[in-house]
């Protein structure tokens, strides 16, 4: 083979090589640290370990997610923990609206969304109020008439301070004039357990939490806050059906660390896309009721500052933050 030939075949391969970088940027080395800001149990850990096994069954990555929860401090050691991580090209985080919450609450984290990588919405998750079946209370208009007789000894279990859970509550507190007691758990599944067990009144659980208990006929629905009724509970109404323009959703998304290179956020872009479009997935969002398509980069990032303005200022009307 002359010179010629031989410098050819050289920068053939190595026109090969870089392709393949281009294309392959980023992989993980290592396991991945995936963050869960909630407490086990709840909407997000069961969404967290049911992608984690997706991406397990049908080898997606290379390396293993880790699933780890956080809930301190209605998030914050989850937001910490990522702020602060010391590889933040394999640290993510599964997020839901104390993203937002949180640091408007506590300025003093100094956590600015907006540094974090958008990486992916996986879902916008629904809210459904739930009663126990020996309340004797079937419809929504029978739950306001009992809660508003009880006064504060009508206790609300939900998910965290000043979160999604008490956001609803601190609403029908004010739309019906109640007066509500509410009490925060570190996560949903332990407030569903306590619904069911009657140690509470109501909760707003979202049907992933509640489905169970709702299956065996412990806790009955009676209302949901979405703009249109859920499929798999055609005859519960909206709140809005009742008069009340009301509808609130939470986000599902995975986040990655302040930080994170490009090619890294891309990768775990990529791999979430391939989740959110698996059969599992799906399935999981139609059963659970969820809605909402999957966002990321800079739609995601848009979405995220909407969200953020909208809740500061549920947050002021409430009295949470000046």
């Amino acid at each position: 083979m002359n010179l010629v030939s031989k410098i050819s075949l050289g920068a053939i391969a190595l026109g090969f090589a870089v392709s393949a970088s281009a294309v392959q940027a980023f992989e993980p080395v290592k396991p991945i640290d995936f963050v869960i800001m909630a407490g086990k149990g709840g909407g997000a850990d069961r969404m967290a370990r049911l992608m984690q096994s997706i991406v397990e069954k049908n080898g997606m990555a290379v390396r293993p997610l880790v699933p780890t929860n956080k809930s301190g401090g209605s998030g914050a050691e989850a937001l910490i923990a990522l702020k602060s991580a010391t590889d933040k090209d394999h640290t993510i985080m599964v997020t839901l609206n104390s993203f937002f919450t949180t640091p408007l609450r506590q300025p003093g984290l100094e956590v600015d969304i907006l540094t974090y990588a958008p990486i992916g919405r996986m879902a916008e998750d629904t809210f459904v109020l739930w009663v126990h079946k020996n309340e004797g209370i079937n419809t929504f208009e029978e739950f306001v008439a009992e809660a508003k007789a009880r006064g504060s000894d009508w206790v609300m279990g939900g998910t965290g301070s000043a979160q999604e859970d008490e956001i609803i509550t601190n609403f029908l507190n004010g739309a019906y004039d109640l007066e509500m007691k509410y009490i925060p758990y570190s996560g949903g599944g332990a407030v569903a357990r306590d619904l069911a067990g009657e140690q509470i009144d109501s909760s707003v659980n979202n049907p992933s939490e509640a489905l169970g208990f709702y299956e065996s006929g412990d806790v009955i629905p009676l209302v949901a806050f979405t703009d249109e009724r859920l499929p798999f509970f055609p005859d519960v109404p909206t709140l809005r059906e009742t008069g009340v323009p009301f509808a609130y959703y939470m986000q599902r998304s995975v986040v990655g660390a302040p930080g994170m290179s490009d090619d890294a956020a891309a990768y775990y872009t990529a791999l979430f896309s391939d989740v959110f479009e698996s059969e599992e997935w799906q399935t999981y969002r139609t059963d659970k009721s969820m809605l909402g398509d999957f966002l990321s980069g800079s739609d995601l990032m848009t979405y995220w500052e909407v969200q953020r303005e909208r809740h500061e200022t549920i947050l002021k009307s409430s009295g949470d933050i000046n």
